[in-house]
């Protein structure tokens, strides 16, 4: 399990976009920032708990340079829909 600042933040199929348990709400200033999600990435994203305009699966965001010092928050609750 990954943390986030200090939060958990299961990712429970390693990136494979079978899930949507790291679900994370990106800052509006970022989220610019970041390439567009993928049809499998909003697929994931209609299922999870509390989607945002902002909403992002965190094992997408490929974390360089430009990103430092990305700003997200972690909704209080997940779906776990693989059921793992």
């Amino acid at each position: 399990m990954a943390q986030a600042a200090g939060m958990p933040l299961e990712g429970t199929c390693e990136g494979q976009l079978a899930c949507s348990t790291c679900h994370v709400i990106v800052g509006r200033e970022w989220f610019a920032k970041l390439p567009e999600a993928i049809e499998d990435e909003e697929d994931m994203l209609d299922l999870a708990a509390d989607v945002q305009a902002t909403s992002r699966l965190s094992c997408q965001i490929v974390l360089t340079e430009e990103l430092d010092g990305l700003i997200v928050s972690i909704p209080s609750g997940s779906v776990d829909v693989q059921g793992f």
